[in-house]
């Protein structure tokens, strides 16, 4: 069962918009999604979609068109966006980057999982190994 809340990690969004990266288990995630779901994104999540959206378009993965479509797509979904922000967020992220070997920008996602006692929804191995160590649950469950 799909829990109702969960943190979207933007490599799941991309399993969903670019067909090169779409799996199964992707479009059972995105099939199970009401609106009564909400789906918690760090602010840094728009920036990196309109990136990866852009490299898409530049390496020939995505027409503009698509991506324009893809941002639509986008739209409809129930994303609720966390914006904890300031150096005390940066110290929590920092501090879990350096126990997990993670970017920083992974790290957000996993300390937001972690704030809203929420399941994170990825497809990043470093990022699913750091949930496993410290106990936030994952979906799709791995």
């Amino acid at each position: 069962m799909m829990p109702r809340e969960l943190v979207l990690d933007c490599s799941v969004a991309l399993a969903w918009l670019l067909p090169d990266e779409s799996t199964a288990t992707a479009e059972r995630l995105l099939q199970s999604l009401d609106q009564r779901c909400r789906l918690w994104i760090p602010a840094l999540w728009w920036y990196e979609l309109a990136n990866a959206l852009r490299a898409a378009v530049a390496r020939r993965r995505l027409s503009p068109a698509d991506a324009d479509h893809a941002l639509e797509l986008i739209r409809g979904l129930p994303l609720y966006v966390d914006t904890l922000l300031g150096s005390e967020a940066a110290q929590r992220f920092d501090a879990l980057a350096r126990e997990h070997g993670l970017s920083a920008y992974d790290a957000a996602y996993l300390e937001l999982a972690q704030r809203r006692g929420v399941p994170l929804a990825t497809f990043d191995a470093a990022l699913t190994t750091a949930c496993r160590r410290s106990g936030v649950k994952l979906v799709p469950g791995r």
